[in-house]
């Protein structure tokens, strides 16, 4: 179980005083030397290399900080060792989190500082309207404050393996648009010989929630938690269960095939196994570099019948938390970091790379500049899911306790494609486990 930052709260100012302390006692010896900011993270393989490039060069570009970037786990594994590390004393400067532990982090009031703050107080100039409002909002507090740093921002997408469309007699050029669309693909690769014709990655994120809000549904009340600590769930609507029974009936007849949780199934789309996939737009940087196909990418498909669809995708990733405690000449070199890999050539470069979005309009402007989306057809889908008008329905999702709501998603859906539960049982299991989750949560975090 995942123990929210406010939990330990109390010792923060006894280790903040201790902490600026030690920074006024040792503040002659950080000239003498390089000032190293640390930075834990959860990005592997072509992502990972994506990551220590861009601490190699930001550290090649200057001579007074050195970023140290240190993989720590998954997401929920690193964000379980920054709460050991606070309460040791020894946390990271930077700490990569996923969108699920934003609201926890948001909490979290004495853990934290707001990157504009940090920002500010280096004197850098931070305009939280350059960025894309999807993702500037998501990492903003009620009061207007920029609270995180966006960094990894994703948004879940489709991908196709055109060459297995071909061998099947499918248009290579048009992915299917909507789910009764991708039930006859499906049914069409298996006939062709196809072992598993779709699957899906981080099922609660794009089977649940993004669904949701590409359909223009209340996920939760209150905005999606948006407008409130006291948001509830509402998963168990009619075309929620009509959504999930439909994928049911798939797996029955081996037309949707389950291959784990989080991104472990975008390992079969890679290697050919499975023809189509939900996942994040981050998966591009690793289909580009090691899939030996074809393939396409497109937007999630949709019910045609649902008023409003598609609405807008929401936002996936993680964004960069500064933890508090440190001295200020190590602010100001996370400062610099997130300075230099904000300019619009460092974003271009890394959504060209990654798949993950452009955080700011000027580096999707000079993305779509240098002629990238045209010669790279569908790099821009997530982009355009991201960039349409939101409603309150579909502005995001920031609930407490998510890293555990997200787990109770997964184990009830499991559930269902191994046939022992109905999408109806398992959807209203969710939303009972799951306000559970919240209302714990919201009595941790009052006043």
């Amino acid at each position: 179980m995942h123990i929210p930052f406010p939990a330990f709260q109390p010792s923060l100012r006894r280790f903040s005083a201790l902490a600026l302390a030690a920074g006024t006692l040792l503040a002659p010896l950080a000239s003498q030397a390089q000032t190293e900011v640390q930075w834990w993270h959860s990005m592997v393989a072509v992502n990972g290399e994506w990551v220590n490039d861009l601490a190699r060069d930001f550290n090649a570009s200057q001579k007074e900080y050195k970023v140290i970037p240190t993989f720590k786990g998954s997401y929920d594994e690193s964000m379980t060792a920054a709460i050991a590390a606070f309460r040791a004393g020894n946390a990271p400067h930077i700490l990569q989190v996923f969108e699920v532990g934003t609201a926890t982090m948001m909490a979290s009031k004495g853990a934290i500082v707001p990157v504009a703050q940090i920002m500010k107080d280096a004197g850098y100039k931070f305009d939280p309207t350059a960025y894309v409002s999807a993702v500037a909002g998501y990492y903003t507090a009620p009061n207007g404050q920029m609270l995180s740093f966006p960094f990894n921002s994703s948004t879940t997408i489709f991908y196709y393996n055109k060459d297995a469309f071909k061998a099947a007699g499918l248009p290579t050029d048009k992915a299917p648009t909507t789910w009764p669309e991708v039930a006859l693909a499906a049914a069409k690769l298996k006939a062709a010989g196809h072992k598993c014709p779709f699957t899906t990655a981080w099922q609660g994120w794009t089977q649940l929630e993004s669904f949701s809000s590409w359909h223009n549904v209340e996920f939760a009340s209150r905005s999606n938690g948006l407008a409130g600590m006291d948001a509830r769930m509402k998963i168990d609507s009619p075309l929620h269960q009509r959504h999930i029974e439909n994928l049911a009936n798939m797996a029955k007849q081996g037309l949707f095939v389950y291959k784990g949780r989080g991104n472990v199934p975008e390992a079969s789309f890679v290697s050919g196994e499975c023809a189509m996939i939900n996942t994040s737009s981050g998966f591009y940087g690793n289909v580009a570099k090691n899939a030996k196909f074809a393939y396409g990418l497109a937007p999630l498909p949709y019910y045609p019948d649902v008023p409003g669809a598609p609405q807008n995708t929401v936002i996936g990733g993680a964004s960069l938390w500064v933890m508090s405690g440190k001295k200020p000449a190590e602010y100001k070199g996370v400062a610099a970091f997130f300075n230099y890999i904000s300019s619009p050539e460092v974003q271009s470069a890394s959504h060209k790379r990654t798949g993950y979005l452009p955080v700011t309009t000027a580096a999707y402007q000079l993305t779509e500049k240098s002629g990238f989306y045209k010669q790279n057809p569908g790099t821009d889908v997530a982009v355009t899911q991201m960039i349409r008008k939101v409603t309150d329905k579909s502005r995001g999702i920031r609930l407490g306790n998510y890293v555990q709501v997200r787990a109770i998603e997964d184990e009830e859906l499991e559930q269902v494609w191994s046939g022992k539960k109905t999408a109806k049982e398992a959807l209203d299991a969710i939303v009972k486990r799951g306000n559970e989750q919240l209302e714990r949560f919201q009595k941790a975090n009052k006043g």
